[in-house]
């Protein structure tokens, strides 16, 4: 009786460890292959996206490339299934400058376009993007300055018909008045929705243009969300720390 028990202890011990491996590989798979979740850390994007938002990114819509795997080996070089992010998508990348960095922001530029700032209006290709004012966001402060501070928000429209909102801390801030950016062969040029109060490849110098291996995957859904300085495994907080309105909406 003692070896039987003992032989049902050791099929039960060792089914579990089967059992554990398979769900890490297939964990693993999901997350090389389909999604993977971020959360966010900064107002860059604000109000599209908020500090404690979580999201899904998916990884396949732009196919695959070292900085879709875990741990980012350099098993190859270019893309696999590779298909280019269009105009006003919301992408995860790898910082040029840093590459064990990643940040989100909007894909703004393509290959080839001419991107310019002026007096706080976007430019593409020397035409002015259509923008719409909007009522002021009032909110948790993209501005770093009074939490009870209102914000003009406007509505822009890309030429390919994709609307999102941006917000507009000061006028003539120092993001407001650029040079003009030609966006280089296989290189995309990304920028936060809080217009001045995101650092992103107006800044040459910590961003700049993103190639097209370092982009992760496009931010699809917002899975979770907590109020900004909430923590988000102190589930008792979660009634009133958790932003129920956010939870499962598309990122648009």
């Amino acid at each position: 009786m003692s070896v039987s028990s003992g032989t049902k202890s050791e099929g039960g011990f060792g089914e579990t460890i089967r059992v554990i491996i398979h769900a890490l590989i297939i964990a693993l798979v999901i997350r090389t292959v389909l999604f993977q979740p971020f959360n966010i850390p900064s107002g860059s994007m604000k109000s599209t996206l908020l500090v404690g938002d979580y999201l899904f990114v998916s990884k396949y819509t732009y196919g695959y490339s070292r900085y879709s795997m875990p741990l980012s080996p350099p098993l190859f070089s270019g893309r696999i299934f590779g298909s280019e992010p269009k105009r006003g998508d919301v992408v995860v990348f790898r910082l040029p400058k840093d590459d064990s960095t990643d940040y989100i922001k909007r894909v703004i530029g393509l290959p080839g376009d001419r991107i310019q700032m002026r007096e706080g209006q976007l430019y593409i290709n020397e035409a002015p993007v259509a923008r719409e004012r909007l009522t002021d966001y009032v909110g948790e402060d993209p501005c770093g300055s009074d939490i009870n501070a209102r914000v003009r928000r406007w509505k822009e429209t890309l030429p390919n018909g994709v609307s999102y909102e941006t917000l507009d801390c000061v006028d003539n801030g120092f993001y407001d008045n650029t040079n003009v950016y030609t966006v280089p062969p296989g290189h995309f040029f990304m920028m936060g929705d809080n217009r001045d109060n995101s650092t992103d490849s107006r800044v040459l110098s910590a961003v700049g243009y993103v190639p097209f291996d370092n982009i992760i995957g496009r931010a699809q859904m917002i899975f979770f969300s907590i109020a900004e300085g909430e923590q988000a495994w102190q589930i008792w907080r979660w009634p009133v720390a958790v932003r129920w309105n956010r939870l499962f909406t598309i990122v648009r």
